[in-house]
């Protein structure tokens, strides 16, 4: 699944992070882009046994996972460029639609479904969603699958101090109200992404994953 090559390269893009030495190695960047763009297709072409909205939906792979060149305004750190991937499946776009998702980072790699980095209009339908069925969410939080798969229950990448405007501090949803973006997540070895035999074990995740996707839908 991922090559050892792209860990590698991730591994040294973390220590040099500068446009010159990346320029000096575009052929192991290439590779990268390679192997993710292999990833995304494959996602998508066992899509069928784990949410059958994402199997009819287009195959975009190369636009399917996160680039390495950040944006000045969404930058996270102090470099230039990501060292982390998110490749995605989704029926939608990753920025609008909850999706099921493979994040790469050497050492630190999981998988499971989100919405991470929702635009703004997404993050508002998110949380009306909250606000109105939390009942739904803790229906799927309490089943016996998704509580063996995924521990930690759903997860953030930033969270707010308080309620955003327009919700009660005592609504049933307030602290999934307060995550900027949320999901799930399971955490997978490296050693285990690079056999291609982990897709089953993936699909077993995004499956876990499936009832929350559609209740965001």
């Amino acid at each position: 699944m991922v090559e050892p090559e792209t860990f590698e390269f991730l591994t040294d893009l973390a220590v040099n992070n500068r446009k010159a030495w990346v320029d000096t190695h575009r052929e192991e960047r290439d590779d990268a882009l390679r192997n993710f763009t292999g990833i995304a297709t494959t996602l998508h072409d066992y899509a069928d046994r784990f949410d059958p909205y994402v199997a009819d939906a287009v195959n975009k792979p190369k636009q399917s996972y996160t680039k390495f060149f950040q944006d000045p305004r969404e930058r996270t750190g102090p470099g230039l460029y990501r060292t982390t991937i998110d490749v995605f499946a989704n029926a939608g776009h990753p920025t609008e639609d909850f999706g099921y998702y493979l994040h790469i980072e050497p050492a630190n790699c999981y998988a499971g479904a989100a919405l991470f980095q929702p635009s703004k209009a997404a993050l508002a339908r998110v949380r009306n969603r909250l606000h109105d069925d939390p009942t739904g969410l803790n229906d799927i939080l309490a089943d016996r699958d998704f509580k063996t798969t995924f521990a930690d229950g759903l997860v953030t990448r930033k969270a707010l101090n308080v309620v955003p405007e327009g919700f009660e501090e005592n609504d049933p949803a307030a602290p999934y109200l307060k995550m900027v973006g949320l999901g799930c997540r399971k955490n997978i070895t490296d050693e285990q992404l690079l056999d291609d035999e982990v897709i089953d074990q993936l699909i077993e995740i995004f499956r876990a994953a499936t009832p929350l996707v559609r209740y965001f839908d």
